[in-house]
């Protein structure tokens, strides 16, 4: 009897439905996808920090330049003065252009608006890791912040657009009123890309490189220097589909609807037909697929 060994219980089965073993003691996985409308309420939830943050960085971007915040102006202004000499001088594109500073200067601050807000998303997350792996929150909320931050910028510069406008001798119209559906669309258009481009850029950093060469072939291809219904019709011989893709192209979009609202010699025939209708579309198209293609990867952010 002394060399019987001791009776133990018996091991618990083993579990083979680690789900199941999980729910029934309230687990959860760390950091999974919720579902998209539970993502929407919970980025709505957080949408004073999304404004908060943005300003925070507008503010912050200047901080050690000493003539500050006033470089949200005079940076698109002296971009437009170098377009000016090159192509409006040397180049001779504003030619057959009436108004062609005022034409000129839009179109840089338009373009100025949608360029930087896809930079700053493309590093969006790459570059916040730090706060992306301390915190939790959606993290759809940094690439519209940096989206919303170049849209507080862009409203600095529309203020030196004004003056310029009427220093000039353009009058105050009702055609005025359009730029607010213009770059509310925009600015959808805008935080889409940007969030395709804040999940390209987190799972491939390089991409921040590449994105200069691709703005500034998008930017020479949207008309920003130059009038593109004026050029079509001085090049009779290029094919029809390159014109529809030229005015179709969501920059060129947005910067014709913006001189068609300020500038009173910029006339309706110079919009590509139902304009309107593209720049809703293209902003629908950036905004919802952008914000459904971020969520679908929300849980690799900050990973690895």
């Amino acid at each position: 009897a002394l060399h019987t060994p001791p009776t133990t219980a018996p091991a618990p089965p083993p579990e083979t439905d680690l789900a199941a073993l999980a729910a029934r003691h309230g687990l959860a996985v760390s950091g999974a996808r919720p579902s998209l409308p539970q993502y929407v309420r919970e980025l709505w939830a957080r949408r004073h920090f999304i404004g908060a943050f943005s300003t925070a960085k507008l503010t912050a971007q200047y901080s050690q330049a000493k003539l500050g915040q006033v470089w949200q102006v005079l940076t698109p202004l002296l971009n437009a003065a170098v377009y000016y000499f090159i192509f409006g001088k040397l180049m001779g594109t504003s030619r057959g252009v009436p108004d062609y500073i005022p034409f000129l200067v839009t179109g840089v601050f338009v373009w100025t608006f949608t360029q930087t807000s896809i930079m700053a998303g493309t590093r969006a997350i790459s570059g916040n890791l730090g706060l992306v792996r301390a915190l939790h929150f959606p993290r759809a909320a940094l690439p519209i912040s940096f989206a919303l931050q170049q849209l507080q910028q862009l409203l600095f510069s529309m203020a030196a657009l004004v003056v310029i406008l009427l220093c000039l001798g353009m009058p105050i119209t009702a055609s005025w009123a359009l730029t607010i559906p213009a770059l509310v669309l925009q600015s959808v258009f805008n935080a889409g890309v940007a969030m395709v481009m804040a999940r390209m850029g987190a799972k491939t950093p390089d991409i921040a490189q590449l994105m200069p060469f691709v703005l500034r072939t998008w930017m020479y291809a949207s008309g920003v220097m130059f009038s593109i219904s004026h050029m079509m019709a001085k090049h009779t011989d290029t094919p029809s589909w390159v014109t529809s893709a030229l005015q179709a192209n969501p920059a060129a979009v947005y910067i014709d609807l913006m001189r068609f609202a300020l500038i009173d010699s910029f006339r309706g025939d110079q919009l590509p037909p139902h304009v309107w209708a593209i720049a809703t579309g293209w902003a629908l198209l950036a905004g919802v697929g952008g914000f459904i293609y971020f969520w679908k990867a929300e849980e690799t952010y900050g990973r690895g």
